[in-house]
Order: C-alpha cells, then structure tokens, then sequence
C-alpha cells in the first residue's frame, strides 16, 4: 500500500477533509474517498476523523491507500530546462504555463510527471505519491528557479532551511505605475481571503507573517516598474499579494489587479530569478540563477521605449 503525506498550509486549510483528498488525488470518487475515512486509512496528526473534519493548519494528514485506490501518477517526456543536478537536488528553470504538482483538475503535464520520467524512482517520498521531489513551489504562471530533491536527506534539509527562512529567493517582476520610493519593505501578514477562499489576502486576523524587500530596477515609460523582490517568509501568493497592497499589482496578474489585454500576457509577470542555501550534501552555500524567459525580456524592451 502506498501512502500520502501532506501538512496543511494557509491554501489548504479550513477545508473538509474529504475535499482535500479529492483535491489531491486523480479522479478519486467520493465513495472511494468515504470509504478510506470510514476505514481508518485517513489519520490527521496520528488520530481517525470524520469526513466533515476541517483541516486546521500544521496538521499532518496520512492517507494510505489500497492498490484499487492508489492515484496512478504517471511519468511523462516532458523536456525540462535543468540549470544544475547532481546525486541530491536538481535545479529546474520552470516554464510558464506549468502546475507544479498533481492536483484536481491538473494530473498531466505537471512538472512532477515530468521528474517522474527523468529521475524514475530517484526522488524524495517524504511528501508523498503526488508531490515527490517536491519542496517548495511556485504558481502556475510564475516561471523561473526551483529547487526538487532527490532523496529524503536532502528533502529535510531543505525544508528546514525554508522553515527558518534562511533560503535566498530573489524574483523580478514587472508591476503596474511607477513607485515613489525606489526600495521599500511590506511587513504584512497573509491569509485567506475571508470573502473568497481562492485568493489571498492581507488578514490581521489570522494571517501568517510575510515580509517582502522590493528595490526598483528600472521606470518603465512612466506607466510600469521592474522590480526585484526578495522573500524573507514564502506565503502564498506572497509578491502578488504584497505589490497589489502597495497599489502596485503586477503586470497581468487579473486576480490581485486589473485586467490587462494589450499584451496578451498569460497570467502575471513575475520571475524566480534566485534560490540559494546551504546544500545538503557538501553543506557550502550554492546560489543558482534562471535567465528570463523571452517574453518577460521583449516586453521590457517595449516598455522601456
């Protein structure tokens, strides 16, 4: 029997457990899901609930499944842009356009379906069967540098380097109007957005810190900002939501800003540029860089005239 690991954060917490799993697994009926409940296959911090159980975040859901129910998470050939591998991490320069992980609505085409075929078996289990390798992520449309491990060692290593914020991430972005400062830093915290569970939101209440360091690279034309931001929390959405807070939105981004067609851009303009941290293996601090990708390049120079 195979099993699944996941620990809720700010995106998945609140939520039924019977609708997380079904949001984390291919195509699983809602009898199929029941039934793993009901049969104690589904344990939150060690203990057996109900379906109606809402995940609290920090809990630790394990599902284990039966072969009849195991997802069937297929490994396809689908290039990958690698900017460096080695026995322990690989580090993948992600295109736009492409979901991370397998989730509802999303079990091909992944960047994890893509990992399948290149490293086989050779990645790290401790997020279990639909996030292998997985350590962190970036949104769909974000494109740029992340970091996947190849065994359990260097997976926790890495988590615990994110959990202490020690890891460097630095994005470039493109953002709406032109900053009045040319550096700033948001200290705010970020949550679910009370009046709709898909977006996130600037929530005193019970938002988690967030702190994002932001310098100005280059006015655009008066109208837009290229910036670079650098994380020292990684909420989710956390540039977007931060920039939008600052009545800045990024460029494209129709979720935390306007709609924007004259470019005929997909989602926002935002770039993982750099991730560094002390590897796992050799334990000296590797820094990696993702060029832009070409779209973000030819509108910079179109802006700029």
């Amino acid at each position: 029997m195979e099993k699944l690991i996941l620990t809720i954060d700010e995106e998945t917490a609140d939520l039924r457990i019977d609708k997380l799993i079904a949001s984390q697994t291919e195509g699983m009926s809602r009898t199929a899901i029941q039934r793993l409940i009901d049969g104690g296959f589904v344990l939150v911090s060690g203990k057996q609930v109900k379906s109606s159980y809402k995940a609290t975040e920090g809990d630790m859901v394990e599902i284990t499944f039966t072969e009849a129910e195991k997802p069937d998470i297929k490994a396809e050939n689908i290039p990958l842009d690698i900017i460096y591998e080695d026995n322990d991490i690989i580090i993948v320069n992600k295109p736009k356009d492409m979901v991370v992980h397998p989730a509802a609505g999303h079990y091909s085409g992944t960047l994890v379906n893509a990992l399948l075929y290149h490293c086989g078996d050779s990645l790290s289990g401790i997020n279990g069967i639909m996030r292998p390798g997985i350590v962190h992520r970036i949104d769909k449309d974000t494109t740029g540098a992340l970091v996947v491990c190849k065994n359990d060692i260097a997976h926790q290593s890495l988590s615990e380097q994110l959990k202490v914020h020690s890891i460097t991430r630095k994005y470039e972005a493109i953002a709406n109007g032109c900053f009045k400062e040319s550096n700033g830093r948001v200290e705010a915290p970020i949550g679910r957005d009370p009046k709709d569970r898909k977006k996130m939101a600037i929530n005193y209440k019970s938002g988690k810190e967030a702190i994002t360091n932001y310098t100005v690279l280059e006015n655009l034309g008066g109208k837009f900002s290229y910036i670079e931001c650098r994380l020292e929390t990684g909420r989710t959405h956390q540039i977007r939501v931060h920039m939008a807070s600052l009545h800045h939105p990024l460029l494209g981004d129709e979720v935390y800003g306007p709609a924007e067609k004259r470019f005929n851009l997909q989602g926002q303009c935002l770039h993982a540029k750099t991730i560094g941290f002390i590897h796992p293996a050799t334990h000296e601090y590797v820094e990696f860089e993702a060029p832009l990708p070409d779209y973000f390049s030819e509108l910079l120079k179109k802006l700029s005239l």
